[in-house]
């Protein structure tokens, strides 16, 4: 297993397209909440290609477009050194996450991905059924964890 070489919180954005090159670090590094079950995940592991011209273009809109949709609560995003990008999205309901899958503009960078920026990827859409968060320095519940 490879150790985490940076990590990103968006909350109200997302990173749908893995995005190593980007310098995020006006964001604290710190977990999206532990919202209130049930919600739903998308998680887009990905390795990408040498040539990544128009991504961060792209990148970018994707994080404009997601963040307008009702129900989209943030992402965790993840980058190995061995190439493995993993971007977590959260999103209240399944109308939320169907309305950005369906996004057209969001369906072309998909098609340009597989194209020309992605080796290899996968989808995991899950339904969280059971949710909880630590920080340290902050009073936890007894029921906590």
């Amino acid at each position: 297993m490879y150790p985490v070489q940076e990590r990103h919180r968006t909350v109200g954005r997302t990173l749908p397209y893995i995005d190593a090159m980007s310098d995020h670090s006006e964001a604290p590094v710190m977990p999206v909440e532990a919202y209130e079950p049930p919600y739903y995940v998308a998680v887009f592991t990905a390795v990408r290609t040498q040539d990544q011209s128009g991504f961060s273009e792209t990148n970018a809109r994707m994080e404009d477009l997601v963040k307008d949709i009702p129900g989209f609560l943030g992402t965790d995003h993840a980058q190995t050194p061995g190439g493995l990008g993993i971007t977590v999205g959260y999103f209240r309901d399944a109308d939320a996450l169907t309305e950005w899958r369906s996004n057209t503009e969001h369906r072309a960078a998909q098609k340009h991905g597989r194209a020309e920026w992605y080796e290899s990827y996968t989808l995991h859409v899950a339904k969280v059924e059971r949710s909880h968060g630590f920080v340290r320095g902050v009073p936890q519940s007894p029921t906590a964890g």
